[in-house]
């Protein structure tokens, strides 16, 4: 008499870590809206305002008109940055995203690309300010993203974040709303604030 052997499935052992990123990669969202997964946070944030849409407009114009390097620009491209200390990857989708157009990183991307190449990222605040203050900031540090700047509607101020050490920028410039700020290479511009108000 023989015995049959019945094995049983193993038992995949699922971290937190890893279900929040599968459920966070599922996710479908309302048309407009923008999720992200940021310090194992998910944030969906609903469409801009309009004033808002008009900084970023602005932005883009500069950039393209002033760069000393021709650059490609996404208002929508998704980022997958080093993860926090008990988190998944942090996903980010920023306002914009800037590479320099001989790169062509965005050719062929993933919905979620790695950030290498990517010379500037620039958040305009709305509805979570705090978030683009500190934690997208460190996010973008602990990536090597070499400038970050943000628009900051409710200090009426812009910062450019440079020189990313770990999960800090080691050097930032702060200017109020209608000044001009300056923008190193590869950009090499003074970025006009005046019209941002």
């Amino acid at each position: 008499m023989t015995a049959m052997t019945h094995e049983r499935p193993v038992e995949t052992e699922w971290s937190e870590e890893q279900v929040l990123l599968d459920w966070f990669l599922e996710l479908v969202t309302p048309e407009g809206f923008r999720a992200e997964l940021i310090n194992g946070e998910i944030t969906v944030s609903p469409p801009p305002d309009g004033d808002h849409e008009n900084i970023i407009s602005k932005v883009i114009r500069q950039v393209i008109r002033e760069s000393l390097v021709e650059m490609d620009v996404s208002g929508g491209k998704g980022l997958v940055l080093p993860r926090g200390s008990r988190s998944p990857k942090n996903h980010v989708i920023p306002d914009l995203t800037f590479v320099p157009e001989e790169l062509d990183c965005f050719s062929g991307a993933p919905s979620w690309m790695d950030p290498a190449g990517v010379a500037l990222v620039v958040e305009v605040t709305s509805s979570k300010p705090a978030q683009d203050r500190v934690a997208k900031r460190h996010a973008y540090a602990s990536a090597a993203i070499p400038l970050y700047l943000l628009v900051d509607r409710e200090l009426s101020q812009v910062t450019l974040f440079s020189a990313p050490g770990g999960e800090d920028y080691t050097e930032s410039h702060v200017v109020a709303l209608g000044k001009s700020l300056p923008l190193p290479d590869p950009f090499g511009f003074e970025l006009d604030t005046s019209d941002f108000l």
